[in-house]
């Protein structure tokens, strides 16, 4: 179950981040408990990856501090399992399940490139193959698997770091609707265990799976889903992609309810 630090998983304070000279996160200030699942939401754009990226230390803010469990993220990094947004694996590239998942022992502190894998490490992958309801399919080749199935393998790779803090950028981007409902009830699972942060732009099932919504476009608001009343947050003045029954939008003068479009 949750530890019940004092220490939020990620606390970020007056934060700002340009990209050559462009603003995309201005003034955020944001604090998220151990243990949450919270999803993070927004127009493409908006500045989602660029906060994932943050958290995980790959990009230094212009102003402000991120910490991580207290420490700068670079220093945190070792508790951070991380699933970018196009996880590739070389379809002509024969590897097993069993070493997809093995790869996020590598730079475990007392693992050497080369040295082959303890059976500790091999213990951690098959567990992590459990978490995500997979442990049959450790001998078969990944190319094998279904596209949800392959998706679950890549969390448990990232599970096998140990993390403390799950970070996933669109984990259910092309995949079908039975094995995106499997993988936010894995996810959900896994909060039991670890703070558990992903990017989305399906919001039909996570309002009923996230306890928080972060709302991410150049600003960043947090909601708990309680205090939307399970409504889906609108998709940021937009009309880059049609989500539907969203009666919540985020602006940037604040937070107004919207009416839905049929």
């Amino acid at each position: 179950m949750h530890s019940h630090h004092s220490t939020p998983a990620v606390s970020i304070i007056d934060l700002d981040f340009s990209y050559r000279d462009h603003p995309v996160l201005e003034k955020v200030n944001l604090e998220i408990p151990e243990g949450e699942l919270a999803s993070i939401v927004g127009p493409n754009g908006g500045g989602k990856t660029t906060l994932l990226k943050i958290i995980l230390g790959l990009l230094e803010p212009d102003r402000g501090v991120i910490r991580v469990f207290g420490q700068p993220p670079l220093k945190a990094r070792r508790e951070i399992g991380y699933l970018p947004q196009y996880a590739h694996l070389d379809p002509l590239f024969p590897v097993s399940v069993l070493n997809v998942v093995l790869m996020g022992q590598l730079g475990r502190p007392g693992k050497k490139l080369f040295s082959g894998y303890p059976a500790r490490a091999k213990e951690i992958a098959r567990a992590a193959l459990a978490e995500v309801g997979l442990a049959e399919t450790a001998g078969k080749s990944f190319h094998q698997l279904s596209g949800g199935q392959r998706q679950r393998v890549l969390i448990a790779r990232a599970l096998a770091t140990e993390p403390r803090l799950l970070l996933l950028d669109e984990p259910t981007a092309n995949i079908d609707p039975r094995s995106e409902e499997n993988l936010y009830e894995t996810l959900a699972r896994l909060s039991q265990k670890m703070t558990v942060l992903f990017v989305t732009h399906d919001l039909g099932i996570v309002s009923q799976v996230v306890r928080s919504v972060i709302c991410v476009n150049r600003q960043v608001v947090i909601h708990p889903t309680s205090q939307i009343n399970g409504t889906l947050i609108k998709d940021i003045y937009g009309g880059d992609f049609n989500l539907i029954r969203h009666d919540h939008r985020c602006a940037r003068n604040g937070h107004q309810p919207h009416q839905p479009t049929v």
